[in-house]
């Protein structure tokens, strides 16, 4: 299988070490570039590729009115490569596949190609969209205000102080808001490093419970401590993590 790609930036170096990384991979084929968004637009109706690779501050247009102007459904796969990790909550809403944030390493973007070429899983479901632009963004400056949790065949965008807790299955996580699970694609490390923990704290291996969640706390054996939680969950709080206690929360005797 061969993946037309082409690569749309306004800085020709960014062009340019796209373009190596897409030469050193099998599977995928440069077919075309453009420096502003109109021009981005006449060669995508053109040449039709499987990819985009999509930058997001251009002239002309930025890059989601390059999108808007080429309609629904989008013609081809888009990756967005920006330097800026604020964009990333719109471009759930436009289901991108990946998003790439600048500078772009060569292992990040191997990634991102295997995901594409289907030598891993690829991400064609909205939870796994979301776990590669989770993974792909550096710890933000700011905490999460709010995250997309797939709902059924749609999405839901929830703001954080929503959820009660966030447990690890596997290669998912189990977000519980209101009660009920949303399943995402995803670490619990990466999640944690997002969240403000003056809210949100890590009570075991694979547990994260929001504070204002927790209803009561109770001893339990080994020094460890049991929580009930306002929807009915109960999670044991590990010695382990008992560190993570804020002076807030006193623990039972």
């Amino acid at each position: 299988m061969t993946l037309r790609a082409v690569v749309i930036d306004d800085e020709a170096p960014a062009r340019a070490k796209l373009r190596r990384y897409l030469a050193s991979h099998d599977g995928m084929l440069w077919v075309g570039e453009a420096s502003d968004g109109p021009s981005a637009v006449r060669l995508i109706r053109c040449e039709r590729p499987d990819v985009v690779f999509l930058d997001i501050t251009m002239p002309g247009m930025d890059g989601f009115a390059v999108l808007q102007a080429l309609g629904d459904p989008l013609p081809a796969e888009i990756v967005f490569v920006t330097a800026h990790d604020e964009h990333a909550v719109r471009a759930f809403e436009v289901h991108a596949f990946d998003y790439l944030l600048k500078p772009v390493g060569p292992e990040r973007f191997a990634r991102a190609v295997e995901r594409l070429l289907g030598k891993v899983k690829p991400a064609l479901d909205i939870a796994g969209r979301v776990d590669g632009l989770l993974d792909g963004a550096p710890v933000p400056v700011r905490y999460l205000d709010r995250i997309l949790l797939p709902s059924g065949d749609a999405a839901e965008l929830v703001r954080v102080e929503r959820i009660d807790r966030i447990a690890a299955s596997r290669n998912y996580l189990e977000v519980f808001v209101d009660g009920e699970a949303h399943r995402l694609r995803g670490t619990l490390d990466s999640m944690q490093g997002r969240l403000n923990p003056s809210a949100f704290v890590r009570v075991n291996r694979s547990t994260i419970v929001r504070l204002d969640a927790i209803r009561q706390v109770q001893p339990w054996p080994d020094g460890e401590q049991r929580l009930l939680l306002v929807d009915g969950g109960r999670v044991t709080w590990t010695r382990r993590y008992l560190d993570n206690m804020p002076p807030g929360l006193s623990s039972p005797r």
